[in-house]
């Protein structure tokens, strides 16, 4: 009995993420990129990033590749997206929306990083935190890498 025991706590370890399309509780598990909560993860990630770079343009999400959530004492979002270099300077009155900035077009100032981050969101404290966010430019030229920043969410 104790040896049925151990063999299927070490099978249960090996559950697949989804069943019928449903999620295993405390599993990654795939959402839509159209989710409201994971647009907001997005922007979330761009917010992260302008405040860490330096450069004189704002950045937002332009596509969402992948998304995933996973409950654990709140939601955590595992995304890889495309941030984009807007004609939204960072020195100037502060947008309402970052959605609102256009992007900039082909040229010399367009710019374009490949990210994958992660959000750790506790909706019920209004806490969120980017545990992990890693850029790599379009261009191999720069990365950008950022661990463990801790902000507040105002809404």
């Amino acid at each position: 009995m104790a040896t049925f025991l151990i063999i299927t706590a070490i099978l249960a370890v090996g559950v697949p993420v989804s069943r019928g399309g449903r999620c295993v509780p405390g599993a990654p598990c795939d959402v839509s990129a159209d989710d409201r909560s994971v647009l907001q993860a997005a922007l979330a990630a761009a917010q992260t990033y302008n405040n860490q770079s330096n450069d004189s343009f704002l950045f937002r999400p332009q596509r969402i590749i992948k998304a995933q959530r996973q409950v654990v004492k709140g939601v955590r979002f595992l995304l890889d997206l495309d941030l984009c270099r807007t004609v939204c300077r960072k020195r100037d009155k502060p947008q309402k929306n970052l959605q609102d900035c256009d992007l900039q077009p082909p040229g010399p100032l367009h710019q374009m990083f490949r990210c994958h981050v992660e959000i750790w969101v506790v909706p019920w404290s209004h806490h969120r935190v980017t545990q992990r966010l890693d850029c790599q430019s379009e261009r191999r030229e720069q990365s950008f890498g950022q661990s463990e920043r801790r902000m507040m969410v105002s809404e």
